[in-house]
């Protein structure tokens, strides 16, 4: 082939710049592309029509390690957003002089309030609602910060659903906890459910043989801060109670989850998960027995 008949071949250039002389093809269609076009892969490049199609139909993300597979539709935390604003709103509405106390007295956390043979109440919502109000905007800020550094990598490693049970079930294990070892305390605040993800993400990050030292020391530090106040004898009040109910419960179902992550133990998964929260409410039950 001459010169001529090289530089007159349009395939020897690439199909987005005719300019542009190139010598690399894409993996998947065979087209040239030049340097500006080319998305380098493990097995070459593809081009940027390819790459689109390749990622318009990845919305199964497929983690895998051998015969095992943890899915997620969608790697947006759409979930973690969502709970980051409806906390953000009460937390808002805490702030007007008319709502705002209703609010905290309506959804705080006291024990009492569970049993009806105490004080003839029952609200059991309290055990969830807790989550949702905070006892200031540094308190909540630092929440909801660790909520989206959690939740934008947990949440597309486990998918949605998975992520709320897990925030519910550790926001409720962390509640359990309150009413057994601080029966007479009001609390507010997600801090039950936030350590609860962190519980899960050291769970599951070391099944996947991640590193997970960050985390490790992260957690660390904020189990000092929780016991500090108290093992000084500070006016600060940190509720230890619903900072290791959280972690525990959230370590429980990240190990539920990574024992029970085939596509075939999606059932055995549904059933451990219910029962996690059926002992966590027959701890509630018995609560009056336990404390005597």
């Amino acid at each position: 082939m001459t010169t001529s008949d090289y530089r007159s071949n349009p395939e020897n250039f690439c199909y987005r710049h005719p300019d542009r002389q190139s010598f690399v093809l894409c993996q998947r269609c065979l087209r040239t592309v030049c340097a500006e076009c080319q998305t380098q892969l493990p097995v070459g490049v593809i081009c940027p029509e390819c790459q689109g199609e390749q990622a318009k139909n990845a919305k199964v993300t497929r983690i895998s390690q051998g015969a095992s597979v943890y899915r997620a539709r969608d790697i947006r935390p759409v979930a973690t957003y969502v709970i980051i604003a409806i906390t953000s709103l009460v937390s808002v509405l805490q702030l007007f002089p008319g709502i705002g106390p209703f609010l905290t007295q309506s959804f705080a956390l006291f024990p009492p309030l569970l049993y009806p043979q105490l004080f003839g109440y029952f609200e059991p919502w309290r055990l969830l609602t807790v989550l949702l109000v905070h006892g200031g905007i540094w308190h909540l800020l630092l929440n909801m910060f660790a909520l989206w550094l959690m939740g934008r990598t947990l949440e597309p490693l486990i998918g949605r659903l998975r992520f709320v049970v897990l925030y519910l079930l550790s926001g409720l294990g962390g509640s359990v906890m309150v009413v057994l070892f601080g029966f007479d305390t009001s609390v507010v605040g997600a801090s039950g459910a936030i350590f609860g993800l962190f519980g899960a993400t050291l769970v599951i990050g070391r099944h996947l043989n991640a590193n997970i030292k960050g985390i490790a020391v992260i957690l660390a530090i904020n189990l000092v801060i929780t016991f500090l106040p108290t093992l000084l004898g500070g006016s600060l009040q940190i509720s230890w109670q619903g900072h290791v109910g959280g972690l525990l419960a959230g370590f429980l179902v990240g190990f539920i989850l990574v024992k029970t992550k085939r596509l075939n133990q999606r059932g055995m998964q549904a059933a451990l998960l219910s029962l996690t929260a059926v002992a966590l409410i027959g701890l509630l039950v018995a609560a009056p027995a336990l404390l005597g």
